[in-house]
């Protein structure tokens, strides 16, 4: 083969690599209720079940995303918006159903359930491939980053459910008791460190973060908890592992017109612990962190699901944009989004944010300009985004 030949075919084959590379897909997930929401006067209306979805959403295309596949699987918005993740290779989805929906009289009650889905990304369109029983209550779920175990914080029964994944199999191994002795904890989020061999466990009504040592599939409470600051309700943990974030929500799972922080946990001396708290708004609930390492998020619900006679309503959530130097974090700006934002999801290079908001039923699309989140577009889901994944730690 000549030289002229060989170099033109190299550079087709390169081409085609491109075009392939720029096909794969990108995907978010996530978790639609539609069975509950709030009035003006900021009172609960239930609704009766039967209509949530599970929606599977392609960002290849950054600001104009779509939607693979919507399923119909139940799902809550009660709980922080990160029970459901994606696998690294983008193979499987997991999604916990935090509650089950039962009459109540006239009306209808969240009661704790113990279910977790496994969707296949890989089927065309994506489908449900099992269902598997957690502990009570399943709300934040983490996966490693080999894509060979989850761990899920039981909000209900003060435990983790430890799951073993091999291909498209997922099974439960071992639940760990993650109490520290008080009568209700509620551990509600669970972030685990790049290496695979820790991981953090948000204990919501204990003010605490717990810290879990794993080998392989054997995880343990080492029974070494971290005040972190007012009813921490989310955690993540940054890409080279040295520093953890965890939002303190402050009012119980609301707005109360208070500032709330972001406590700023040191991973890299041990034991670990908090070392900085930043202010990042009222009412912390979805958190994410950029691939990049150098920003996180905290979505802040500023009031936006509360009666409109209260002093700290607001028509909109914003997001809080923090900067990551070294072991200091600072608040760089904040950016309005939709009405009752939940979760957050960077694209893989970090430049682009994707925030759902809950009662506008659709998604805000950020990009990431040097410390600026700029509008970049929206779309709309088939429900109210409660909950949302990427595949990134």
């Amino acid at each position: 083969m000549n030289r002229r030949l060989r170099l033109g075919l190299l550079a087709a084959t390169a081409v085609l690599l491109g075009i392939a590379g720029a096909a794969q897909a990108q995907l978010i997930v996530a978790g639609n209720d539609e069975k509950q929401s709030w009035d003006a006067d900021g009172k609960q209306v239930n609704r009766p079940p039967g209509a949530d979805t599970v929606s599977i959403i392609d960002i290849a295309n950054r600001t104009k995303p779509h939607i693979l596949a919507s399923l119909p699987l139940m799902n809550t918005v009660v709980g922080p918006p990160v029970n459901l993740a994606i696998t690294p290779d983008q193979k499987l989805a997991l999604v916990a159903n935090s509650l089950d929906w039962v009459k109540d009289g006239e009306s209808w009650k969240g009661i704790p359930d113990n279910k977790l889905y496994v969707i296949d990304l890989a089927a065309s369109p994506p489908a449900l491939a099992a269902t598997l029983t957690v502990g009570k209550q399943p709300s934040g779920l983490a996966i490693n980053r080999a894509g060979t175990l989850a761990l899920v914080a039981n909000r209900a029964d003060d435990t983790v459910s430890v799951l073993a994944i091999k291909g498209k199999e997922v099974k439960v191994v071992d639940t760990v008791s993650v109490s520290g002795g008080s009568a209700r904890e509620q551990p509600s989020a669970v972030a685990i460190t790049p290496d695979g061999k820790r991981a953090l466990v948000v204990k919501f009504l204990a003010n605490k973060v717990a810290l879990l040592t794993i080998d392989g599939q054997h995880v343990t409470y080492t029974k070494y908890d971290m005040a972190t600051g007012l009813y921490p309700y989310n955690v993540a943990i940054t890409p080279n592992g040295k520093l953890a974030i965890a939002g303190n929500n402050g009012a119980a799972g609301s707005s109360d017109g208070q500032v709330d922080t972001a406590a700023i946990i040191d991973m890299a001396i041990d034991p670990p612990r908090v070392i900085d708290q930043v202010v990042v708004g009222d009412g912390p609930e979805g958190l994410a962190m950029s691939p990049t390492g150098a920003y996180a998020v905290e979505v802040i619900l500023n009031g936006a699901n509360l009666s409109h006679d209260k002093f700290y309503y607001h028509p909109h959530s914003y997001v809080t944009l923090l900067k990551i130097e070294g072991r200091k974090v600072r608040k760089v700006g904040k950016t309005e989004v939709g009405a009752l934002a939940e979760g957050a999801v960077f694209s893989p290079d970090g430049k682009y944010l994707y925030v759902g908001n809950f009662l506008d039923g659709d998604v805000t699309i950020l990009q990431l300009k040097g410390d600026r989140l700029i509008r970049a577009g929206a779309f709309k889901l088939p429900g109210h985004p409660a909950s949302m994944r990427g595949s990134n730690p």
